[in-house]
């Protein structure tokens, strides 16, 4: 009897064992970061801040491998990434493009084709002008825009619905106005979009606001709007948000991590405990800081929930540029 019951409690354990270790998971071969931008761009530099922290804080048993997939507003990226079901080992690094891509029709894949893993943070929206310019104050700009919109030619990369079309968009109705009158010039980077209107031929540049530090600090560009839902810090704490200036909205470019179709529930917990902890590390809050982003950390279930009611307002916001169907 007491040979049995020890064997019974043997099994017992060997089984317990094997269920231990079958609900656990942890990657087995170098993890893929797919960003959807060339070397320098926001996701790439999304990806390699991520490589970066992980290696410092061990918070994997293997390597994360950076990829570079730019092109189509990121639909290169996703599809690469959506060639690889049930494949733990490839995150990508996503933008709202990814939902405005598929409502625009430019890509038959949208979030729901993807394991939704985790948000990192919102990349707000900053209206600027050059120093010289009569539009002095986001009130300004307001006026201008209830009388005529189409006297304010406002630039922004990468493509019409990107998300700095869609800020610019919100700002019209937000003011009571059509969306549809907006007058926009796509241009391939901020960077480009940023020297037009320094050069006089665009009146008004949106772009993640990183990229107008420089140019405030040297004096040659004015922030006249944030679309966030407060200040931001440094040389834009004195610009004010929309808010502020009577126009009710508020508009970034989220990054997120996903990866293929068909994780299952452990997989999906090692990413989401491995990049929280990420998230804690102090060097992935300095770069936030330096980049200006603002963190927006969330676990799988809650960005899942997010993405279909993000869906839903993109769609309308589309619509109303006149750009969705």
């Amino acid at each position: 009897m007491i040979k049995l019951t020890l064997c019974a409690i043997a099994i017992a354990l060997t089984g317990a064992t094997v269920t231990a270790s079958a609900q656990a998971w942890s990657p087995q071969k170098n993890v893929e970061v797919v960003a959807g931008s060339a070397p320098g761009g926001s996701n790439d530099k999304t990806a390699r801040i991520m490589e970066r922290v992980f290696t410092a804080n061990k918070l994997a048993p293997v390597p994360l491998v950076v990829i570079n997939k730019p092109g189509g507003g990121g639909s290169i990226a996703y599809t690469y990434v959506s060639q690889k079901p049930g494949d733990a080992h490839a995150l990508y690094i996503a933008s709202s493009g990814l939902l405005s891509n598929n409502i625009l029709g430019s890509s038959p894949l949208g979030h729901r084709d993807f394991t939704p893993v985790v948000s990192l943070y919102e990349d707000y929206a900053v209206f600027m002008v050059r120093t010289e310019s009569p539009i002095k104050t986001g009130r300004d700009l307001a006026e201008r825009l209830k009388k005529d919109p189409r006297s304010v030619v406002v630039g922004f990369a990468n493509a019409f619905g990107s998300s700095r079309h869609v800020a610019s968009g919100l700002l019209i109705k937000s003011l009571g106005g059509n969306a549809r009158d907006l007058k926009p010039v796509v241009f391939k980077g901020s960077a480009e979009a940023i020297t037009a209107m320094l050069g006089g031929h665009i009146d008004v540049a949106v772009a993640g606001a990183v990229n107008a530090v420089a140019h405030v600090n040297n004096g040659t560009v004015r922030v006249i709007g944030v679309a966030a839902p407060s200040r931001l810090p440094g040389p834009l704490a004195t610009a004010p948000t929309w808010k502020e200036q009577g126009a009710d909205f508020v508009y970034g470019n989220w990054r997120a991590i996903f990866a293929p179709k068909g994780l299952t529930p452990a997989q999906i917990a090692f990413w989401e405990e491995a990049l929280r902890k990420m998230a804690q590390a102090p060097e992935w809050k300095d770069d936030l800081e330096k980049n200006y982003w603002s963190d927006n950390f969330a676990g799988s279930a809650q960005l899942a929930k997010d993405l279909e009611s993000d869906y839903a307002y993109l769609k309308n916001v589309l619509l109303d540029l006149g750009l969705a169907r």
